[in-house]
């Protein structure tokens, strides 16, 4: 064989390598794409799992979505109750709360998301809701208004419970969750240190135990777990410009391979594919012939955002038209679907989205409609 035909075979061995799917040493994984929720790569994503500290995330949630309402303030004081305080000396992972302590719910917040810390938990839970039952209640009811199917929490830490477990499905769905709607709060998460000035001590330093937030990759974010049974597990999110991605995996034999793995099937994600924004909700105008209108012209917006991920082989195929029996007859009223925008690969239609005019638009008066009417019957000009 020449070594022209080996170096043409190596070639298209190397691309068809760059499209094929990862090989992640994992139980169960799931990549999305956040603006578009399309699926990138799964692995039994539907797998039940034991989330350990990614149940943490939800435990945020519930305080934020308080916050956000002002039902909750960041200044207010829990006072720490024995029963955070002993999981801050079980050999859990701990913010190294004291009983009696009196923490701001600011405090308690990073030492949950950045110490990780079981005592902070319970303390924030018994400081909302009255005790860690009740609050696990408002977590599940809070899984089941974000569209979390396979879920179920019974405590705010994630510690040993074979009654708390979820699917990295759904938590990739809690994860855009929190990212998507309390976007000031979840800058916490990429924090990379917690300083605790404790009571009866010196002040305790600690890490974050995202191992991907120290690359500078554009990590920022989410959430680490570990359970003896489950073994490693991180749900991680990656920003490069304008995109996002969310990547869970759960069930990797080695905290190294989860730093690895898991940056490796996000690396892939950016690298085969793309996203692009159709349309932003009420500024993403588009205009459309008239007929007998005061205006030539009529703007139209979708109603939603519509973003779409392909593969980067396929964006040659990718095609956008506006789809409407035109030119539009006035009068037209605003808000009145009057097209559609319709998006294909490879003549294959992905999505079609109706668009709404955005004003008014009047009929001219009569002897203009007649006019018009007059030189399109005679030159076919409308």
């Amino acid at each position: 064989m020449s070594k022209y035909l080996i170096l043409f075979v190596l070639y298209f061995k190397l691309i068809a390598s760059a499209y094929s799917n990862p090989e992640v040493n994992a139980r169960t994984a799931i990549l999305i794409d956040f603006h578009s929720d399309e699926i990138l790569y799964e692995f039994d994503p539907d797998t039940q799992i034991y989330p350990a500290s990614m149940t943490k995330i939800m435990t945020s949630i519930i305080a934020f979505d308080l916050l956000k309402k002002n039902k909750l303030s960041l200044d207010d004081m829990f006072v720490v109750s024995e029963k955070a305080w002993r999981l801050s000396q079980s050999g859990y992972s701990s913010m190294f709360i004291m009983v009696n302590d009196q923490v701001s719910v600011e405090d308690l917040l990073k030492g949950i998301i950045i110490a990780s810390g079981n005592d902070a938990c319970v303390a924030l839970a018994e400081g909302i809701a009255g005790s860690e039952e009740q609050f696990a209640e408002m977590m599940n009811e809070k899984a089941i208004e974000i569209g979390m199917t396979s879920s179920n929490f019974t405590n705010s830490s994630g510690i040993n419970d074979p009654d708390n477990f979820s699917t990295v499905r759904d938590i990739a769905i809690m994860s855009k969750y929190l990212i998507e709607n309390y976007p000031i709060y979840y800058e916490l998460f990429k924090e990379k240190t917690f300083t605790w000035d404790r009571t009866g001590g010196d002040p305790i330093k600690q890490g974050n135990r995202n191992p991907l937030l120290y690359k500078n990759v554009g990590v920022d974010g989410v959430k680490t777990g570990y359970l003896g049974v489950e073994k490693y597990s991180l749900a991680s999110s990656m920003k490069k410009n304008d995109r996002r991605l969310i990547a869970v995996v759960s069930g990797f034999p080695t905290k190294k391979l989860r730093s690895s793995e898991s940056l490796k099937l996000l690396n892939w994600g950016f690298r085969n594919s793309n996203t692009f924004k159709v349309s932003e909700k009420d500024k993403s105008l588009f205009e459309l012939k008239t007929w007998l209108g005061k205006k030539e012209k009529i703007k139209v917006t979708t109603k939603e955002d519509y973003y779409i991920t392909i593969n980067k082989k396929d964006i040659r195929n990718l095609k956008i038209a506006l789809i409407y029996d035109g030119p539009i007859v006035a009068p037209i009223q605003k808000g009145d679907q009057i097209a559609q925008l319709e998006i294909s690969i490879k003549d294959q239609r992905i999505k079609s989205l109706p668009l709404y005019a955005v004003e008014n638009l009047k009929k001219v008066n009569f002897f203009k409609s007649l006019l018009a009417s007059i030189n399109y019957l005679i030159w076919g000009d409308v």
